[in-house]
């Protein structure tokens, strides 16, 4: 996997960039000017950036990831990350039948839902999950693959499904290896 190097990272023109941040020669970055990104944020090949988002320090997106996040925003919260193929949607068209749909139509003829998404802090999302406008994953939440997250989620909390319900509880071990992380930096 080839990174762009810090001279094409600058030139792009985020709003915000940190220290250490590796995207893929191959993701594609829309509106770079809206997109926020702190230190040690890792985005792999094939991956669709677009809109408001906001990446947190140490978050991971890998390969196929789209994470469209339109007029209202996507917020990562440090240490949190997508799975292979994952999609995460802040904008969704009306599909009853009452309006016209996709992005060809003015804006008159068409019923939006819009509502940001939060991935709460040490959040994973597992490969090829979807999750949908307005939904926050709280802290340390895991959804399981292939799960479609259409509501928020209870923190410290592992989700599967379609669509995800709450299975169990997530253990927090992590949280004494974050703090040995963050005090070595």
């Amino acid at each position: 996997m080839a990174f762009l190097n810090e001279q094409a990272l600058r030139g792009i023109g985020f709003k915000r960039l940190g220290c250490n941040v590796r995207i893929s020669d191959k993701a594609s970055i829309y509106d770079p000017e809206k997109i926020e990104i702190a230190d040690n944020v890792r985005i792999d090949d094939f991956c669709v950036i677009s809109g408001r988002v906001n990446f947190g320090r140490n978050v991971h997106v890998a390969v196929f990831c789209n994470v469209a996040g339109g007029d209202v925003g996507i917020i990562f919260e440090d240490f949190s990350g997508l799975a292979y193929g994952c999609q995460v949607f802040t904008q969704s068209d009306d599909y009853t039948g009452r309006s016209l749909t996709n992005p060809t139509v003015p804006d008159k003829y068409k019923i939006e839902t819009k509502k940001a998404v939060v991935i709460g802090r040490h959040a994973i999302v597992g490969t090829s999950s979807i999750i949908l406008p307005g939904v926050v994953l709280g802290e340390g939440t895991a959804v399981g693959a292939m799960s479609l997250v259409n509501h928020s989620t209870e923190s410290w909390s592992v989700y599967f499904g379609c669509p995800a319900k709450r299975l169990k509880a997530r253990k927090r071990d992590l949280l004494k290896l974050e703090a040995e992380y963050v005090s070595g930096i």
